[in-house]
Order: structure tokens, then sequence, then C-alpha cells
């Protein structure tokens, strides 16, 4: 058991740096080198080819939109296009690099030295300095049967899924990001979140964490101080969740800050994330570039992505999300808390379409925040996948706003739209939901209240009109919460003049 030290002690006492390295898959319908299908599932070794089998003879062309793709993700992250850039082999062994080697690109990347700017919660932005962004191929996958972990560890076997081999990715190293504080976790969290929003909003990527179209290598280190040199980095592996990359940021800093400072040293390794309980635990010593022996790809030509292409595709970018959360925070007269609350959710998306769909910003927010957000986290899905459309919320919306259903009723709706039940229309009219504001109706609702509960009326007409909340209260009740209650208090005043 690691031992950790109390998290704002670490931070008292130390000085956190944290970096990241972000893999993206891309959303191209072939591999990166080769015709086989870049598509999820399927029976295992079936989106394959001699090339993502590296066998013998076989040789390599580059994808060119996932080229396009990587200088969309350059150009939105503030970085310079190179000129002319290469690829190159990494040499490593593992069972899922079934050629001994990774097509990557090592001193010659498409983009480098760009930023991304995060909004912090306390109104302040953070510049999140990114080394570069580089285009290589996915490994496959590795399971490993008959341990407890599914690690390697205790496994009587393991078996290989090459139709991930020769995936294109898009992998963006930041450099060092210093002055974080006791906020690094959270940073390293919006940095990510921010990442994920921008791919898909270029749609280079579906960028679904839980499939691990996005992922992320954690950094983290201590120092003594501002000052001083940087301090030994673990490298936490593959984290595929916000709340793992706060988590692995917020333990990492726990535990060396303890090791540091009982005298020890940090190692310098990699690491693994436990989803379970935000812990890491070790993995192997780090390996630095030169163990990598990187040498030039062979059988690849430089790739020279024209400047006029390279501009042409800088006039095709969409709104960033940076910029769209800054409008949307003033169009819809949001505070910086309402604004953040709506990211953490990853509720932008939804909202807005809901509000192009018709509804208010008010009540857009209001129920994808709400019952929807509960619904899916209950349900253990994204936000996104919840069984209500944009179009469904901005018709329960209007319904609200035209006085047909109350916020009782409109819930009980929304429930009948997540459970399948059809259009708001449809589970309104199915469940005989729509307020009763017939005045015939309502009038002889109040005068059997009134009838009952005599001693209410006689103090609404001795001047206690507060009483008559009391009548409204019965009249809902009889109907089944039904009636317009704004129209019963009216009736009740009228009747106990």
């Amino acid at each position: 058991m690691d031992e950790l030290m109390d998290y704002e002690e670490a931070i008292e006492r130390f000085d956190p740096v944290i970096g990241l390295e972000v893999h993206v898959e891309l959303g191209t319908k072939s591999k990166m080198f080769d015709g086989a299908p870049n598509a999820f599932g399927g029976d295992p070794n079936t989106f394959v080819t001699p090339v993502s089998l590296g066998l013998p003879g076989s040789l390599p062309v580059v994808n060119k939109q996932a080229v396009e793709y990587a200088v969309k993700i350059g150009l939105a992250l503030n970085c310079s296009i190179a000129e002319s850039c290469r690829f190159a082999r990494k040499n490593y062994f593992y069972p899922d690099l079934v050629k001994a080697f990774q097509t990557s690109q090592s001193d010659e990347p498409i983009a480098y030295e760009g930023f991304l700017d995060l909004d912090l919660p306390d109104g302040s932005v953070y510049h999140f300095p990114i080394e570069r962004a580089h285009m290589e191929e996915d490994a496959g996958k590795n399971t490993h049967v008959g341990g407890d972990s599914g690690r390697i560890q205790g496994a009587k076997y393991s078996l290989v899924d090459y139709n991930r081999a020769g995936v294109p990715l898009v992998e963006i190293v930041s450099h060092p990001a210093t002055g974080v504080g006791r906020f690094a976790p959270e940073i390293a969290s919006l940095y990510v979140r921010s990442l994920r929003d921008i791919f898909r909003a270029l749609g280079v990527s579906e960028a679904r964490m839980e499939r691990g179209n996005v992922r992320a290598d954690v950094n983290v280190s201590l120092r003594d101080n501002p000052h001083a040199p940087l301090g030994t980095r673990t490298e936490t592996k593959n984290v595929n969740s916000f709340r793992g990359i706060e988590n692995a940021v917020r333990f990492e800093i726990q535990r060396q800050a303890a090791i540091l400072a009982g005298g020890g040293k940090v190692v310098q390794e990699t690491r693994h994330y436990h989803e379970e309980d935000g812990t890491t635990s070790a993995g192997r010593l780090k390996s630095d570039s030169e163990d990598y022996r990187y040498f030039p790809e062979p059988d690849l030509v430089p790739v020279v992505p024209a400047r006029e292409w390279v501009e042409g595709l800088r006039a095709t970018l969409p709104e960033l999300p940076v910029a769209r959360r800054r409008r949307v925070k003033e169009e819809w007269s949001l505070s910086a808390e309402e604004l953040r609350d709506l990211v953490n959710a990853g509720a932008i998306d939804a909202v807005e379409a809901t509000v192009a769909a018709g509804a208010t910003p008010a009540g857009a927010r209001k129920w994808w925040m709400g019952d929807i957000a509960r619904f899916a986290k209950e349900n253990d899905v994204e936000l996104e996948d919840a069984p209500a459309t944009p179009q469904d919320v901005a018709e329960l919306d209007a319904l609200v706003q035209d006085g047909k259903l109350n916020d009782k009723l409109a819930r009980q709706a929304l429930e009948g739209i997540l459970a399948g039940e059809g259009t708001a229309a449809e589970v309104v009219a199915a469940r005989g939901l729509e307020i009763v504001s017939d005045d015939g109706a309502l009038t002889a609702a109040v005068e059997e209240a009134l009838a009952a509960n005599p001693d209410v009326a006689d103090k609404i007409r001795s001047g206690k009109v507060q009483a008559a909340g009391a009548i409204v209260g019965a009249v809902m009740k009889a109907t089944g919460g039904k009636a317009d209650a704004a129209r019963v208090r009216e009736l009740v005043m009228e009747r106990c003049q």
C-alpha cells in the first residue's frame, strides 16, 4: 500500500508540474497505412490486411485524409504546420505490435509549438503549452486471460486482436505545464476535455473515451518550489475518463510528496491507473526516447503540406469550443459556475441544439442538467446517449411555456420520453398529463373544495388571503396536479369576495 500525504499539505510543501500525451483515433474510413477498414468492433482479426499484420513484402501508403485531419488538429491548437515532415520507426517489442516497431513521427512532427487556453472556474485563463502533434498508427489489443486484474501478471495466456493495428492516431504532446498549483487535477482534466471537444467540433473523430478513441498518458512530477529544476516524473498510461485523469494527478501528487518528504526518490516509471479506487500502481521503468532507436521510415516519402492547402483548411475550421463557450456564456447570461457545470456535464451540444429547436436557454439547461443528467448517471450512459433528443426537450419546454404543462407534469412527460414512450406530445396525450384549464371544470373543483373547508373560506373572506393556498392545494390534489394553479387561485378569490 502506497503511503500518501494529505493533498493540502502536499500542495503546501511542493510545486506540482503536469504534462499530458493525448492520443486520438481519427475517424477515417480506412487505416493509416493500408486499406483495411477503420471500424469499431467486429470479429477479432477481421479488419486486417497484410500491411496491418506486418507481413513480409507488404508496403505502407499514407492515408491522405488522416494527414488532413492531423493538419486541422494542429491548426485548432494554434500550432505551426511543418513545411515538410516524415515518418519514423519507433522500435520496441510487445505482442500487439506485430511489426516490432510502430510507424510514428519523431523529430519531424506535422505540427509543433501550439497552445490551448483554458477558461478556469474562477474566471482566469490558463495557457496550456503544446510541444507537438504528430501522426502515428495504433497497436492491436491484448487480452490477458486467467489473472485477477486483467493484466499480464498472473494470466494463463494472452490473445491478440489486430483489428486496431494501424488505426490512424494523432498524439498531442504538451510541454510541462507549470504554475498549476492546487488546481493541477482540474486543469489536467479540463485540458483533455477541451481537446475532446475540439476533435468533435472538427469532425475528425467520434472522440468517445469509453471506446478508447481518446486516451491520455498523465505525467506528474514535484519540485521544492517554482524556481527549482523539474522533478522526476511518472507517466500513468492510457487513462480514458476525465475523473480518472483528475484522480491520477491527485494520487500521484500525494504519493510522490510522501516519498520526497520521507527522504526517498521518485522512480521514473510508467504506472497503471485503477478506475475502481482512483489509485495508480507501478508498471515498468520508463524508457527514454533514445531507447526506441528511432530512424526514418524507409518505405514512406516525406509529407509536404502545400501552404495553399493548409490555409484552405484553416478557412474551413468551425467555431472552436473556447470561442463557443464564451459566446454561449454571453448569449445565455450564464455565470462562470453555470458554464463550468455545463462543460463538466458535456451538455453544451445538447443545450445549444435544443435552443436551436426553439427552447428557451433556461428551459433547455433545466431539463438537460436536471432530470436527463440524473437518468444518464443512474443508467451509466453519456448524456448524449440518453434517449431524449433536443427536439423532444424543445417540444417539452414549449408545452411548459404555453401553460399546457406545469413542472410536475413536465417531469412525468420527460419520464415517459426517457422510457421510450414517444415524443413529448405523444406521452402527454397517452398519459393524460395536460393541465386542466377549462373554467367549468376548475370552478366545480373550487366550489367543492370551499364547501369541504368552510373555515378556510371564512378566513379568506376575512382578509387572510394566504389561506387560499389550502384551497388551491385541495384542488390540485383532486385533479391529480393537473389544474392550472394560477387560474385556480383567481377563482378562489372571486368566490370569496
